[in-house]
């Protein structure tokens, strides 16, 4: 019997050694593979991003700087080649990010008000339909962005393969952003919900209590639209809808704006798409062009 209760002991130990062993295993393997995701997206970013700059930026040119991750990049490769080539740029930024971005990396800054046409604009964005409509907006600077974007002749997309959607919804979760004014939030919530249905909060912030506030003092509504609305063309009709309401300032539906989208691969490669025409045997804006 003595014997027995030892056996028994021992052999409940041995499991858990054994349990112990697999559980940091399979943590570990698991921290590989999350690793690995991570340092693909991070690939990708940069080889959009610098095809983009490589492609896009000539001398004597004014440049919109977009917001975000990606767009780090960019500046960073838009510096090496004014410092390689002499080349002489102005920035015009799209937020307060973009601005400690141009600063930082010693490039020449100005604004709307001095440069109000562009000759590029290079931004990111949370995802790409088929049709190369844009949300943006998931960092706060959709408004300045659509500004800036609109001021330029040629408006040049960058992102990682997460990005790339058929229909919104697809890849990006978080739903679309809509800039407003913080009187206006609440009836405007109701409004949108009993048009289009969906649910729609007040975006609040992580590290600061209460909403969080835009470069513009106003408050964002994140919107998780029904799935329906991506059937047919609707998308035009409803930004226009959601605009024309007293109190929002703008959505972050770019639509029928982008000319050109990057998408970085995980092997560092990239896949180009161009708008769409009609008649065009890539009907769905898909492109197979790789760099």
């Amino acid at each position: 019997m003595i014997y027995f209760s030892r056996f028994l002991k021992f052999s409940k130990e041995l499991a858990k050694c054994c349990n112990n062993k697999a559980t940091k295993f399979h943590q570990t393997r698991y921290l590989c593979c999350q690793g690995s995701m991570e340092s693909g997206v991070v690939a990708g970013k940069q080889a959009a991003a610098r095809a983009a700059v490589e492609d896009h930026l000539k001398d004597n040119q004014v440049v919109g700087v977009g917001s975000g991750s990606t767009i780090v990049y960019a500046v960073e490769k838009i510096a090496s080649r004014v410092k390689a080539e002499n080349l002489k740029i102005i920035c015009v930024p799209t937020s307060f990010q973009a601005r400690q971005l141009i600063l930082e990396n010693g490039l020449v800054i100005s604004d709307l008000e001095q440069h109000p046409q562009l000759d590029l604009v290079i931004d990111g964005a949370d995802e790409v339909d088929s049709s190369l409509n844009l949300i943006k907006g998931g960092g706060g600077c959709l408004t300045q962005e659509k500004i800036v974007a609109s001021c330029g002749k040629k408006f040049i997309i960058i992102a990682d393969y997460r990005k790339d959607s058929v229909n919104f919804g697809d890849n990006y979760a978080e739903g679309i952003p809509i800039e407003v004014i913080p009187l206006a939030y609440h009836p405007i919530q109701l409004k949108i919900k009993e048009i289009y249905g969906g649910d729609i909060k007040l975006r609040v912030a992580k590290r600061k209590a209460g909403p969080v506030v835009t470069d513009n003092g106003n408050f964002i509504l994140d919107w998780k639209f029904d799935p329906s609305l991506c059937i047919g063309n609707q998308w035009p009709t409803i930004n226009q809808t959601i605009v024309a309401m007293p109190g929002v300032v703008d959505t972050g539906l770019f639509i029928d704006m982008a000319e050109r989208v990057y998408f970085g691969l995980a092997d560092g490669s990239v896949r180009i798409r161009e708008k769409p025409h009609n008649g065009d045997a890539c009907a769905n804006g898909r492109s197979s062009a790789e760099k």
